[in-house]
């Protein structure tokens, strides 16, 4: 049994990569505001909220989230398909006390929005990095102090600010007390036909550094699928393109933009499939349903007819790893979003099969 606990949790992508191996885990909190914002300063809720624990701050700021930026579909992906207590999805990590939490998590998995860390390059540790969101991962390590941790991010984070940001990063992490490593990893390499490329920081408490040792990059697989292996059938008239939309879509000049039948994915993002962005797909075949539907453009591609259409909400969750058991309960709109901003479960499975095999969970 893994205790778990996340932040920026998403729609719980190490979850389902436990799942998937079969592994019991134990979800000891998650956390993520579902890209809402608020218009109270975070000073006041913090004055409000001062001798308050994490319960009841959490009542009081999920309460005034919903009053100022309604509902958190984030949160009603992750409950859907992960058992955990009702109590202890928290709304924002910013707000969240670690100590409640010190020595009951073995797990803390995490990958922090991008923001900009310009303000970096003093070499004040983790002072430095305050008001980032990084920062809240950070301190969130320090004060939970879990056996293991896990940070995701883009791979831009390397060279941003010509390489002064991870190198503040860097410091923060050795200072945590923590033996590290980061690993690049794409998901192509890991039976996922996407183009995603992110980095992954493994830590392991100190105490651990012999098990650390063993801690082994996850070694790349032939890719034995295509795209066109995870597609769905019998699509929606739905998800079928207007005139404007066939005519982006096929266009030469928007490559930089749209993939049109390809083989690999190009890495999915939040605004995967928005203003028919990302990978879609041209169709000869035309069904009566869809030839009778004019709201549905036919027309002619590399002097075939046909029609074209974006990926379903499904066929984007295949694509990052996630099961068909997996439930989609809100608007595609919402969907789209959560799956890409998730991380690459596939990934996941084999960094967290490099960590358990070095034994660090069998510690007590």
């Amino acid at each position: 049994m893994i205790h778990l606990a996340t932040v920026f949790s998403g729609i719980g992508a190490v979850e389902h990569a436990l799942t998937r191996l079969g592994i019991e885990k134990d979800i000891v909190f998650a956390c993520d505001n579902g890209e809402r914002k608020l218009k109270t300063k975070y000073s006041q809720i913090e004055d409000e909220t001062r001798n308050m624990n994490n319960a009841d701050r959490n009542n009081y700021i999920k309460n005034l989230y919903d009053r100022e930026s309604g509902k958190n579909y984030v949160e009603e992906t992750y409950k859907a398909n992960y058992e955990m207590q009702e109590s202890v999805f928290f709304q924002d990590a910013k707000l969240l006390d670690g100590y409640e939490y010190e020595g009951k998590v073995d797990l803390f998995v995490g990958g922090s929005p991008c923001q900009s860390f310009s303000i970096m390059g003093k070499r004040k540790g983790l002072d430095e990095a305050r008001g980032t969101l990084f920062y809240e991962y950070a301190r969130l390590v320090s004060e939970i102090k879990p056996k293991v941790f896990i940070y995701e991010n883009v791979t831009g984070m390397l060279n941003h600010d010509g390489g002064q940001t991870w190198k503040v990063i860097s410091d923060i992490f050795d200072d945590l007390g923590y033996c590290w490593k980061y690993w690049v990893l794409n998901a192509k390499d890991y039976g996922l036909p996407q183009n995603r490329r992110r980095i992954f920081v493994v830590g392991f408490q100190k105490q651990y550094e012999s098990l650390f040792l063993k801690l082994s990059e996850p070694p790349k697989q032939k890719l034995n699928s295509v795209l066109s292996d995870y597609l769905e059938q019998d699509i929606p008239n739905k998800y079928y393109l207007p005139e404007k939309g066939f005519n982006r879509v096929t266009d030469p000049g928007q490559k930089k933009h749209v993939a049109l039948n390809g083989k690999i994915a190009r890495c999915q993002v939040a605004c995967q499939q928005y203003n028919w962005f990302g990978d879609m797909r041209f169709e000869s075949y035309i069904p009566k349903r869809l030839e009778e539907d004019q709201r549905i453009f036919k027309g002619t591609f590399d002097g075939v007819r046909g029609v074209t259409r974006c990926l379903t909400p499904r066929e984007c969750l295949r694509l990052m790893g996630f099961d068909d058991s997996f439930k989609i309960i809100v608007p595609d709109q919402h969907m789209y979003r959560q799956v890409g901003n998730s991380i690459a479960v596939n990934v996941l499975m084999e960094v967290l099969k490099s960590i358990i095999n070095t034994g660090i969970f069998e510690e007590d």
